[in-house]
């Protein structure tokens, strides 16, 4: 088979297209012929070390993906083959993600994808989809799983709406009832965050943008889904209600972080940390099923039309594919390997 390698940390130029044997799943493992793969921030960070040390001698990248089972381990039902899926944290642990022909994953890491939904959709939920649901479901007096009327009542503020968290942040929050909030930086990246459905959407470059969000929001926001934590806090604090939570999964720009501790105090804020991989295996759980039930309800569109712009290369330009997510592409990034 076809696969992407790196053995050393380094730029995309450390991306090797080579042959592999054909893996064989193990016990509670399938393997997936994989039709997309897509591409995150984290693979990119992975690859170029700032995330962590390389693992293994040998690397195959890329955590999230879509395709169909062709074959499974011991205990497994034999039913799952020919089973189309979506994949997540393939590579999370592991030597081998789904930039390749094929990919053996854990069989809980493979989910079925609902009928007539395509693979570009299963290839782009993963990281964002599971990470958006997890900053909607750490509030304290809001809900732990999503789901139509979860959130009734309840604003979401998502920064970056034209990002693929925020993407995702705004369809769950919109299928759970929120009203939808979004920033952003200019009027291509508005139209996007209205497609993906945001109810509002202002500039945070234009005017005064927490008197415009406490105008729609005269009590505060419920939530801040936050990618650039050091250059927004202060508005985020300008606009949160009282025991408000910001749910933080970037900062994007690297701006360092300065707490105005009594503000914080005051308002009884949750400033909540989240990554994926130190979620636990109960959250991540609850956010595969929850993102399957709106998959069901065709609540998790993709393409330009509904927010989410999609940047593909072929499986042997992957380099070029990371040097895109390296340069801020807008939308989100696939590694088209199989029709």
């Amino acid at each position: 088979m076809k696969a992407i390698i790196y053995r050393d940390n380094g730029t995309p130029d450390v991306l090797q297209l080579v042959d592999r044997d054909l893996p064989s799943p193990g016990p509670g493992e399938v393997r997936v012929r994989i039709a997309v793969s897509g591409v995150n921030p984290t693979d990119v960070q992975a690859r170029s070390g700032v995330a962590h040390a390389k693992q293994f001698p040998e690397i195959t990248p890329h955590l999230d993906g879509a395709g169909v089972i062709d074959a499974v381990g011991e205990g497994v039902d034999q039913a799952r083959t020919g089973q189309p899926v979506w994949l997540f944290m393939a590579a999370a642990g592991r030597p081998t993600g789904t930039a390749a022909e094929y990919a053996v994953v854990p069989a809980d890491r493979a989910v079925p994808l609902p009928e007539n939904t395509d693979f570009e959709v299963g290839a782009s939920l993963g990281v964002p989809a599971l990470t958006a649901h997890r900053a909607l479901t750490v509030a304290e007096d809001g809900p732990r799983r999503l789901a139509p009327g979860a959130l009734n009542g309840k604003v979401v503020l998502a920064t970056g709406g034209a990002g693929a968290v925020g993407h995702a942040v705004i369809q769950l929050a919109r299928w759970a009832g929120a009203t939808v909030i979004s920033t952003v930086s200019g009027p291509a990246k508005a139209r996007l965050a209205t497609a993906a459905g945001a109810h509002h959407v202002i500039n945070y470059r234009e005017g005064d943008p927490a008197a415009e969000i406490r105008e729609l929001a005269p009590n505060g926001v419920d939530i801040i889904t936050e990618v650039a934590l050091g250059a927004n806090l202060a508005l985020d604090l300008a606009v949160l209600r009282t025991r408000g939570t910001i749910s933080t999964y970037a900062n994007d720009g690297g701006k360092p972080v300065q707490l105005n501790v009594l503000q914080n105090m005051v308002l009884n804020a949750r400033l909540q940390f989240l990554v994926l991989y130190t979620a636990g295996p109960e959250a991540r759980a609850a956010a595969v099923e929850d993102v399957t039930a709106a998959l069901h309800d065709g609540a998790l569109p993709v393409g330009e039309d509904h927010g989410l712009p999609l940047i593909r290369f072929p499986l042997h330009r992957t380099a070029d594919a990371h040097r895109a997510v390296e340069s801020g592409a807008i939308g989100k990034v696939l590694v088209d390997i199989a029709p």
